[in-house]
């Protein structure tokens, strides 16, 4: 034991001093190598033309001639703040994200909460539930657009079948918004759903057992310890789907194109619009960074609402 010790002294003060908790160089080399790959992607494909849509949302610029065109300064700004049909396709947007994110939500939770109480098949009704989800987005607009077609659509015909008039759901703007919300409901059900599936695997079984012991139904289980329990990812899914649904373009513009008469169609599809089909390539870029920066606005509101009320909640604790 007495030989021992000095070896060891001596060998440590050989090696140098560290830092506690400092990561060593070598494993800060590695982590940069591995993570310069997706640094390489991220930049190219994402602050590039981020930076780039900067710089042309300062210039007359059009898709159809080369060169940035005339220095404009802040003027595609202000004509995006003043454009009525801008705040038309946003107020579609909202529309959207207020018809669809409570739906979304509630009926993941749902599907995810009887999945896991199914005894036999769990494994194929999460597949069933999840494999909408990894569909290209033309081939389920193609599926309904035959499904909601008037005389010969699936839809019609199950109206048609019982004595009911069929709405018109590609004619109306009352009937094009339950196509796209239903369309949607069906196609982005399955990312809530595994994600509250995931938490669910991580509540013990323990606490069931001791809530039934103390003669707790399952509806009690459920509103009693399931729901308070999946607080955390009830807040990843809300703002996940929030922003997901203040970006829709795909449904609407496959199923509709923004119709009838422009009423269902998004903030996205206007910036598509004037960018690609008016050729207004600055204006675009300016109008894109505009709503780019009420993105980020919500995602910073809700990131300060869940300090404050995350702090609250300790505090109380």
């Amino acid at each position: 034991m007495t030989t021992v010790a000095p070896v060891l002294d001596a060998a440590a003060a050989a090696s140098g001093p560290t830092e506690r908790g400092r990561t060593p160089r070598a494993d800060r080399r590695a982590g940069l190598l591995l993570s310069a790959p997706f640094m390489v992607v991220y930049l190219v494909f994402l602050v590039g033309p981020l930076l780039v849509g900067i710089v042309l949302s300062f210039f007359n610029t059009t898709t159809v001639k080369d060169g940035l065109g005339d220095w404009v300064g802040v003027s595609n700004y202000s004509t995006v703040l003043r454009d009525a049909q801008f705040w038309s396709a946003m107020w579609h947007s909202v529309l959207f994200t207020l018809i669809t994110t409570p739906l979304l939500v509630v009926l993941a939770l749902l599907g995810a909460i009887l999945a896991s109480r199914i005894p036999r098949g769990r494994v194929f009704y999460r597949l069933a539930f999840f494999a909408p989800y990894v569909v290209p987005s033309s081939v389920v607009a193609l599926v309904f657009l035959w499904m909601y077609t008037p005389e010969v659509g699936l839809l019609p015909k199950l109206f048609g079948a019982v004595g009911l008039t069929p709405p018109d759901f590609l004619g109306t703007t009352s009937g094009g918004w339950t196509a796209v919300v239903l369309m949607t409901l069906w196609w982005t059900f399955g990312f809530n759903f595994v994600l509250y599936t995931a938490a669910l695997q991580d509540i013990p079984r323990d606490v069931y057992e001791a809530a039934a012991i103390d003669g707790a139904g399952p509806w009690q289980q459920i509103t009693r310890i399931t729901v308070p329990l999946l607080h955390r990812t009830t807040s990843l899914v809300l703002i996940l789907q929030i922003l997901a649904s203040l970006k829709v373009f795909d449904q609407i513009y496959l199923l509709l194109q923004g119709g009838p008469d422009q009423s269902t169609r998004p903030v996205i599809e206007y910036i598509y619009d004037t960018g690609f089909t008016s050729y207004r390539g600055g204006y675009g870029a300016a109008a894109t960074l505009v709503y780019f920066v009420i993105i980020v606005a919500v995602s910073a509101a809700w990131y300060a609402l869940r300090r404050v009320t995350g702090g609250g909640a300790r505090a109380a604790a």
